[in-house]
């Protein structure tokens, strides 16, 4: 992602709803794993979910390959690494839980990242993953953020499970906001994550809420999460 887009991302990110809600996500997680150690968030940018990581008891480290984004979440007070996804600067079984939230779309060689992650992850440990999906709503805003594709459901069951990833749990998000956002894709010129006005985000806020309620992770969406394991 571009310099620009980082500190834009940086910036609006404890304000906007899609980075409020995609937190909150991330909180709903880890309550579900039962005990906390060592994480990585890779591609952490500022490091906003490094921070829920470390609300919630984790040893927590961000990781991004650009060094603006390292230095920010440095000004954060987050321990942060210049490191690529393709090849962390960590020994073999060193974490238990690894976090990359939109990372693996950028990377050419996505299966190299996911193989690190395993590589990195002791048995029994945890991937957090989330990419955009369809490449129906691919847009000017994935060439703004230097994407390499949009995952369909199957495909990135493919690629996680052919690098060792054992799937816990794959389902849909932004699943009511799809309409919305596939309309917005469709005239947007570039990146595409502004500030909103506070009754619109209100508004936005409110209805990506109650999918948390609404059996909705198996419809289409305009990303994918995942929760995988590494093998015992």
């Amino acid at each position: 992602m571009r310099t620009t887009e980082i500190r834009r991302m940086v910036e609006i990110e404890e304000r906007h709803w899609w980075y409020r809600e995609r937190r909150a996500l991330l909180a709903r997680e880890l309550r579900r794993i039962r005990k906390v150690g060592t994480a990585l968030d890779i591609g952490a940018g500022g490091g906003g979910n490094t921070r829920v990581l470390l609300a919630h008891g984790w040893h927590a480290m961000a990781a991004d390959y650009s060094e603006t984004a390292v230095e920010l979440a440095r000004e954060r007070g987050l321990e942060a690494i210049h490191a690529d996804a393709q090849d962390l600067p960590l020994p073999p079984m060193a974490l238990d839980l690894v976090l990359a939230f939109d990372v693996l779309e950028h990377i050419e060689r996505d299966d190299l990242a996911v193989r690190e992650m395993v590589r990195v992850l002791r048995p029994g440990g945890t991937a957090l993953i989330t990419v955009p999906c369809d490449m129906a709503l691919w847009s000017a805003h994935d060439v703004a953020c230097q994407h390499q594709r949009r995952y369909s459901r199957e495909g990135l069951v493919s690629l996680l499970t052919g690098e060792g990833l054992v799937l816990d749990r794959v389902r849909s998000w932004n699943v009511l906001l799809r309409p919305v956002a596939s309309w917005r894709r469709r005239r947007c010129t570039g990146f595409d994550l502004e500030e909103t006005p506070r009754l619109v985000d209100a508004l936005l806020t409110a209805v990506v809420r109650t999918e948390r309620f609404l059996p909705v992770g198996s419809l289409p969406g305009v990303s994918l999460i995942v929760r995988a394991h590494r093998p015992r």
